[in-house]
């Protein structure tokens, strides 16, 4: 039977199968990889400035404003004041700006699309005052609204025959950009934006070539501005890591007992935090200022206890990993058991109100965690902190890939040596993480919920 004639009975034939990649083939394509290339680069510098911006501001608020009012340091109180004007803040502009303050941590990750450009104001603000302030969430959440929004908002701009397509691309290829450096590699950046916007087939190549051009621009604009202002990257990165032995058969049994533990406290933290959303909800401003008061308290109430700065209960964690690792014997048990709690706490609170991202205090937790265990017989420190970061952040993101792949690259050559422990306790932690969250949850969760591109 020769093509074109008709099938078996008679039938018409089948039509055939559209090139999916027939797109990558045209002018547009290339024309959208240009757009996404000069996007990358003011995204980044802007993510860059918000990124310096958040760390001029936390000493500038912790230490030199307490001097200049006359105190010799910070005192023990300080921090309570601090958060109570956080919430304050962040409530008015939730309650009043467009945007409410970007998406809900609480929620996890989402990507639902670029914002528009008139909520961009509003997600930077509630950011600064929650980053700045001290609330434990992460930066990471307002950089993907802020790089998504400038990209889209720069692709309508080039005129009305525009795709609602590409504008969607370039917004991710900005988002992209904009997380380049912050996670120390932008190809961890990027598979982080592909497992969170569940993106696959040949739409995840349409979407992920720009990105990923767009974040290597961006980390060598992190880069560059890094150096030209001595500033640094701010990229979470961890140096001298002693090298790890092999993994044991006891450090394999340990990834199990860590993959479930982290299941368990990130299904706790996951629920306190949407009990408490629901209620500040209700009432945005006093609430989120009670929600201060509460993250206040648990930091001076742990610096009191531990005689350690509240600073390092405070925030995201990002600059603290390494100081954690590095000077572990510096704490005993009873402190990092405290500093779980207190920070766990403080978390599951700044969840429910404040704005920033779940990533950098889950994995801090998770560290901390790693380091309390590395105590018991059988298992050394470095893989310990390996899995107790992939565990608890695939615990609290539902991104699996990712979450080895920054465990692991996090360490450097180390984490080469305990990928397979890491991939164990990664595993073991999203499938009881899973089992743990009721079924209507879990469906809406934020690996699950495609991207607007």
């Amino acid at each position: 039977m020769s093509v074109g004639s008709t099938g078996p009975g008679g039938a018409a034939p089948a039509p055939a199968p559209q090139d999916p990649y027939a797109l990558v083939r045209t002018r547009g394509y290339l024309k959208l990889l240009l757009v996404a290339a000069v996007v990358g680069f003011p995204v980044c510098a802007v993510s860059f400035g918000f990124l310096a911006l958040v760390h001029e501001l936390e000493p500038l608020l912790y230490q030199d404003l307490p001097r200049a009012l006359g105190f010799t340091g910070t005192p023990l109180w300080w921090p309570i004041p601090m958060l109570v004007v956080a919430g304050l803040l962040v409530g008015l502009t939730v309650r009043y700006l467009p945007g409410h303050g970007g998406h809900e941590p609480a929620d996890g990750l989402a990507l639902r699309g670029a914002p528009p450009l008139s909520a961009l104001p509003g997600i930077v603000l509630a950011a600064l005052a929650s980053l700045s302030f001290g609330a434990v969430v992460g930066p990471e959440a307002p950089l993907i609204a802020l790089g998504g929004g400038l990209g889209a908002g720069a692709a309508r701009l080039l005129g009305r025959g525009v795709t609602a397509q590409s504008v969607a691309a370039v917004g991710a290829a900005g988002s992209f950009a904009a997380v380049s450096a912050l996670l120390g590699s932008p190809l961890l950046g990027a598979f982080l934006l592909m497992e969170v916007s569940g993106l696959g087939g040949p739409m995840l190549g349409m979407v992920l070539v720009p990105g990923l051009l767009a974040a290597g621009i961006g980390a060598l604009v992190f880069t560059g501005l890094g150096a030209w202002t001595g500033l640094g990257t701010y990229s979470l990165a961890l140096h001298d890591i002693p090298k790890a032995a092999g993994p044991t058969v006891a450090e394999f049994g340990w990834a199990l007992v860590i993959g479930v533990a982290a299941a368990f406290l990130a299904a706790g933290v996951r629920r306190l935090a949407l009990f408490l959303k629901a209620r500040v909800a209700r009432h945005r401003v006093p609430a989120t200022m009670v929600i201060g008061l509460v993250v206040g308290a648990l930091a001076v109430a742990f610096a009191g206890i531990t005689g350690k700065p509240a600073t390092e209960m405070l925030s995201s964690g990002q600059s603290a990993l390494g100081s954690l690792f590095r000077d572990s014997a510096g704490y005993s048990v009873a402190a990092l058991l405290l500093l779980i709690v207190c920070k766990g706490l403080a978390y599951c609170a700044s969840l429910s109100a404040f704005r920033g991202g779940p990533i950098f205090p889950a994995l801090f937790l998770g560290a901390a965690g790693g380091v309390v265990l590395s105590h018991l017989p059988g298992l050394s420190l470095t893989p310990a902190f390996a899995m107790g970061v992939g565990a608890m952040s695939v615990a609290m993101l539902r991104l699996p890939m990712t979450s080895v792949l920054l465990a692991t690259l996090l360490l450097g050559k180390s984490g080469l040596t305990v990928m397979p422990l890491v991939i164990v306790a990664v595993v073991v932690a999203y499938v009881v993480a899973l089992r743990l969250t009721p079924a209507t949850t879990a469906d809406a969760s934020p690996a699950a919920a495609p991207h607007a591109a």
